[in-house]
């Protein structure tokens, strides 16, 4: 089972950019919900991950990938954390990211992602 972990942006920024996949689960409640907006994600259809499992396999397959990724910027209020990252694949294709983040007790319990894909 993971050990859960408070977030806040310096410590996402680590482990996004460190693409420690275990650290990233680590930040999430148990019955947290990470939805995805993408080009086949839309809208109205968007990815749902429920629960601190599959959300830790979800990031074990992007941490596992090569690329590289950097967190621009981070901002907290309350209990909201907002980040962007950008990330590059080795072939030049690029991905922008800009999420965020409903926190319960310091932890991640909602995380809402909008990203584009260069074509």
């Amino acid at each position: 089972m993971l050990q859960a972990k408070a977030v806040d942006g310096a410590a996402l920024k680590t482990a996004i950019e460190g693409r420690d996949g275990k650290m990233l689960a680590s930040f999430y409640t148990d019955d947290a919900v990470v939805r995805v907006i993408d080009r086949n994600n839309p809208p109205s259809k968007p990815r749902e991950i429920h629960g601190r499992q599959a959300i830790a396999t979800f990031w074990d397959d992007i941490c596992s990938r090569a690329m590289t990724h950097k967190v621009d910027a981070a901002i907290a209020e309350g209990d909201r954390l907002a980040f962007t990252q950008a990330c590059a694949y080795p072939d030049g294709t690029r991905v922008f990211c800009a999420a965020i983040l409903d926190l319960s007790d310091g932890r991640i319990a909602r995380q809402t992602v909008v990203q584009a894909w260069d074509e």
